[in-house]
């Protein structure tokens, strides 16, 4: 038996709707996530108080996200992953400079935040797979992870000591970096 149009309007209607729905509760449950975050810790903090904040049941929660990690993590990695992938599509150094000083100026509040309210892990699983992108070409295993480690280990200090040496400073010792690594 086949479905006349008219069916098949109301099955694409009602399938639109319930997307629609469902990208609204994300929303809602991302939303209700940031607020309470911006008062409390992330250990502090249960999905039945994000559900209740969010005005959704426990069931709608776990239709969208595994736990309450997930929904920073997909919250913060298009945002980290938008910066790098300006990184890729402009190679020159001087452009590079620009970018990545964009991003140690975009990035700062999340990683500030991250680290106050113990989330950093989510933070630093998001930078390490763009690192990781970015650090592919070279196809040593060992490189990417030593520069995606190191990379952040410097980002995260001197965000959190208050950005006393200049960007300059520290973009020329990456690039020296890359020298030594491109020499050997």
């Amino acid at each position: 038996m086949s479905m006349s149009d008219r069916e098949r309007e109301l099955v694409m209607a009602a399938t639109e709707h319930a997307q629609a729905v469902k990208k609204d509760t994300k929303e809602f449950i991302t939303t209700a996530m940031l607020q309470l975050l911006a008062k409390e810790k992330l250990s502090a903090l249960t999905v039945s108080q994000v559900c209740s904040r969010a005005g959704v049941s426990r069931m709608a929660f776990y239709r969208n996200f595994e736990g309450l990690e997930q929904i920073l993590y997909e919250y913060y990695k298009p945002k980290i992953a938008a910066v790098f992938d300006m990184l890729r599509q402009n190679p020159e150094d001087s452009v590079k400079f620009d970018f990545q000083l964009r991003f140690f100026n975009t990035v700062r509040d999340f990683l500030l935040l991250s680290y106050e309210r113990g989330f950093e892990p989510i933070i630093m699983r998001a930078f390490t797979e763009e690192m990781e992108k970015f650090y592919t070409a070279d196809g040593d295993e060992y490189w990417t992870a030593f520069m995606s480690a190191g990379v952040y280990a410097i980002w995260r200090k001197w965000l959190l000591e208050g950005q006393q040496k200049p960007l300059e400073e520290i973009m020329e010792f990456l690039k020296r970096l890359d020298t030594v690594r491109n020499q050997a």
